[in-house]
C-alpha cells in the first residue's frame, strides 16, 4: 500500500512543489524591484484569481473523485464522458470570464482596500493574466482527470512544464523587457495554454481509444448531469467559504497597512509551499479513496488512511523545524528589502506552526473529494470559517494586532480537521458497499 500511496504523491508532490517555488520567483522579481508596491500589486491580484479558479476548483475536485470510483469499478465508459463533461464546462467557464472581465474587475477592487499606487499596478495585472481563464479551467479538468485515473505523472509533467516556462517568460519580459507586474502576468498567460496544448497531446496520445464512449446524447445524461452537479454543488459552496477565508487574510493585512500586507504575502508562501507539498498525499488519497469505494474495498481503504497519516506526520515535522530553523534565510531569498526582513521577525514563529498543524485537514480534504462527500466537507468548512476563524480574529485584534490574524487562520485549520477527522465513518466508510 505504501508502494500505491508513493506512486502516486511522489509525482504530484513533484509538480505541486513547483507551483509555490513559482510564486515565491514573480514574488522575487518584482521584491527586488524599487518599491514593495509591486508585491503588494501581485498580492491583490493574485487574490482575485484566487477567488475566481478556487471558485472553480470543483471541476478538479470533483472531476477526480467520480472518475476514481469509476476506475475502481472499471466503468471506462463513465470516466470518458466525466472528463468530456468537466472539460466542456472548464473550456465554457473560462470563455465567460473573459467576457465578463470589466464587470469582475470593477467589483473586486471597489471591495479591496489597497493603496492608490498598489490598486493601480494590480489593475494592469489583472486585465491580462484574465486571458489565460479558459486554458487554467481546462487544465482543471484535465488534471483532476489524470488524478482518477490514478496517473499522477501527467499532471507533474503538465504543471512542471507550465511553471517552468512561466519562470522563463516572466524573468524575460521583467529583466530583459523591462516590464513590471503586467509582464508576470503576461508569462502566466503564455505558460497557461502551453500546458493546455500538453495536456491534450498526452490525452490524444494515451486515452483517445476513450472517445468512442462520448457521444452527445451520453453527455447528457440525466442521472450523471445530477449526480455532477450534486457534488460540485458542494465543493463549490466549501471552496467559497475557503476563498473568503484566504482573502479576508489578504484584505485585513491590507486594512493594516502596506507594510503588512507585504511581510503577510511572503510569510504566507510558507504556508502555500507545505500545502503544495503535502497535497501530494492527498491527491493519493483523493485517487485510491475512490477506487477502493468504487471497488468496495474497505479493508484497503482503511489501510490507506492509516498509512496517508503517518506519512503526513513523517513530513510536516520535518518542515516545521525548517522552517524554524531556516525561515528567515528562506525570507532572504524572496527580498532583499532588510527593513521588511526585520519587520517579519515577530510573526516568524506561525510559520513554524504550519506544517504540524495544517496536515491533517489537507490530507481529509483528499479523503473526502474522493469518497464524493462533498456535504461534509461543505458543512465541515461553514462551521470552521462561521464559528471560529471570524470570532477568534474579531476577539483578538484589539489586543493582539496582526497577530490575531495568524490565530484566527491556525484554527480555522485545526477546527477543520477536527470536524471532517469525525464525520470520516459517516461520510466516507459508510459508502463502501
Amino acid at each position: 500500500m505504501n508502494k500505491k500511496i508513493l506512486h502516486l504523491a511522489i509525482p504530484s508532490i513533484i509538480s505541486n512543489i513547483s507551483i509555490p517555488l513559482i510564486g515565491m520567483v514573480d514574488l522575487a522579481l518584482v521584491g527586488h524591484l524599487e518599491n514593495l508596491q509591486y508585491i503588494g500589486a501581485i498580492s491583490l491580484g493574485g487574490m482575485i484569481f484566487n477567488f475566481i479558479y478556487w471558485g472553480f476548483g470543483f471541476l478538479r475536485m470533483g472531476t477526480t473523485g467520480i472518475t476514481a470510483q469509476a476506475y475502481g469499478s472499471r466503468n471506462l465508459k463513465e470516466s470518458g464522458l466525466t472528463l468530456a463533461r468537466s472539460f466542456l464546462i472548464g473550456i465554457s467557464g473560462g470563455i465567460l470570464l473573459i467576457l465578463i472581465q470589466k464587470p469582475i474587475g470593477l467589483l473586486s477592487f471597489y471591495l479591496l482596500n489597497g493603496s492608490e499606487e498598489v490598486e493601480q499596478l494590480a489593475k494592469q495585472y489583472f486585465y491580462i493574466r484574465i486571458w489565460a481563464a479558459p486554458a487554467t479551467l481546462g487544465l482543471y479538468s484535465l488534471t483532476g482527470w489524470f488524478i482518477g485515473m490514478q496517473n499522477t505523472r501527467f499532471p507533474m509533467i503538465i504543471t512542471v512544464s507550465v511553471n517552468l516556462l512561466n519562470v522563463v517568460f516572466s524573468v524575460f519580459f521583467v529583466l530583459k523587457l523591462d516590464m513590471k507586474s503586467e509582464g508576470v502576468a503576461l508569462g502566466t498567460v503564455l505558460a497557461q495554454f502551453t500546458g493546455l496544448i500538453i495536456g491534450l497531446f498526452l490525452y490524444f496520445r494515451y486515452y483517445k481509444k476513450l472517445n468512442r464512449y462520448i457521444h452527445f446524447s451520453s453527455l447528457l445524461d440525466q442521472e450523471a448531469i445530477n449526480r455532477f452537479f450534486h457534488v460540485n454543488k458542494d465543493i463549490f459552496i466549501r471552496t467559497l467559504f475557503l476563498i473568503f477565508a484566504f482573502t479576508f487574510f489578504t484584505a485585513e493585512s491590507a486594512h493594516i497597512g502596506d507594510d503588512i500586507l507585504a511581510i503577510n504575502t511572503l510569510l504566507l508562501q510558507y504556508f502555500m509551499f507545505f500545502s503544495y507539498l503535502i497535497d501530494g498525499f492527498a491527491y493519493a488519497a483523493e485517487a485510491l479513496t475512490g477506487k477502493y469505494i468504487g471497488s468496495g474495498s474497505r479493508g484497503d481503504l482503511r489501510l490507506n488512511i492509516k498509512l496517508l497519516f503517518r506519512w503526513g506526520i513523517l513530513t510536516s515535522i520535518p518542515f516545521s523545524l525548517t522552517y524554524l530553523a531556516g525561515g528567515k534565510t528562506i525570507l532572504g531569498l524572496l527580498t532583499n528589502n532588510q527593513e521588511l526582513i526585520h519587520m517579519s521577525s515577530p510573526y516568524m514563529f506561525w510559520v513554524a506552526l504550519v506544517p504540524v498543524i495544517t496536515f491533517p485537514a489537507f490530507l481529509l480534504d483528499g479523503i473526502f473529494i474522493g469518497a464524493t462527500a462533498s456535504k461534509g466537507m461543505r458543512n465541515t468548512m461553514i462551521i470552521s470559517t462561521v464559528l471560529f476563524y471570524i470570532p477568534v480574529y474579531y476577539l483578538l485584534k484589539p489586543y493582539l494586532g496582526n497577530h490575531a490574524l495568524w490565530l484566527a487562520l491556525m484554527t480555522f485549520m485545526i477546527s477543520r480537521g477536527f470536524f471532517m477527522f469525525l464525520r470520516m465513518k459517516k461520510d466516507v466508510f459508510a459508502l463502501v458497499k
